[in-house]
Protein backbone atom coordinates (compact mmCIF):
# COMPACT_ATOMS: atom_id res chain seq x y z
CA UNK A 1 0.00 0.00 0.00
CA UNK A 2 1.69 3.27 -0.66
CA UNK A 3 1.26 6.26 1.56
CA UNK A 4 -0.59 9.50 0.98
CA UNK A 5 2.02 12.79 0.31
CA UNK A 6 2.23 15.53 3.11
CA UNK A 7 3.49 18.61 2.47
CA UNK A 8 5.98 20.11 4.36
CA UNK A 9 7.78 23.34 4.85
CA UNK A 10 10.97 22.76 6.37
CA UNK A 11 12.29 26.51 5.87
CA UNK A 12 9.68 29.07 5.54
CA UNK A 13 9.31 29.81 1.39
CA UNK A 14 10.09 25.97 0.68
CA UNK A 15 7.44 23.61 0.45
CA UNK A 16 7.65 20.01 -0.71
CA UNK A 17 6.02 17.04 -0.91
CA UNK A 18 6.99 13.97 0.53
CA UNK A 19 6.03 10.46 1.36
CA UNK A 20 7.08 8.45 4.37
CA UNK A 21 7.79 4.68 4.55
CA UNK A 22 6.50 2.16 6.99
CA UNK A 23 8.68 3.44 10.26
CA UNK A 24 8.11 7.28 9.16
CA UNK A 25 11.16 8.09 7.16
CA UNK A 26 10.93 9.93 4.08
CA UNK A 27 10.73 7.90 1.26
CA UNK A 28 10.35 10.51 -1.88
CA UNK A 29 10.87 14.12 -1.61
CA UNK A 30 9.46 16.68 -4.49
CA UNK A 31 9.99 20.07 -4.55
CA UNK A 32 6.11 21.92 -4.99
CA UNK A 33 7.20 24.25 -7.51
CA UNK A 34 8.48 21.93 -9.94
CA UNK A 35 5.72 19.33 -9.29
CA UNK A 36 3.39 21.28 -10.17
CA UNK A 37 5.03 22.81 -12.90
CA UNK A 38 5.45 19.19 -14.47
CA UNK A 39 1.19 18.10 -13.82
CA UNK A 40 0.82 20.98 -15.81
CA UNK A 41 2.91 20.09 -18.92
CA UNK A 42 1.49 16.43 -18.96
CA UNK A 43 -1.50 14.58 -19.46
CA UNK A 44 -2.11 12.02 -16.77
CA UNK A 45 -3.08 8.17 -18.24
CA UNK A 46 -4.60 7.29 -14.05
CA UNK A 47 -7.10 9.21 -12.04
CA UNK A 48 -5.61 9.24 -8.62
CA UNK A 49 -7.14 8.94 -5.34
CA UNK A 50 -7.10 11.43 -2.45
CA UNK A 51 -4.13 12.48 -1.47
CA UNK A 52 -1.95 11.04 -4.31
CA UNK A 53 -2.33 14.15 -6.99
CA UNK A 54 1.15 13.18 -8.36
CA UNK A 55 0.37 9.65 -9.19
CA UNK A 56 -2.69 10.95 -11.86
CA UNK A 57 -4.84 13.58 -12.39
CA UNK A 58 -7.89 14.13 -9.77
CA UNK A 59 -11.35 14.94 -11.57
CA UNK A 60 -12.56 18.65 -10.79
Amino acid sequence: MSSKRELIEPTPGDKRYVRRDDQGRFKEVDDVGRSLSQDRKRQAEHESKKGEGDRGDRKH
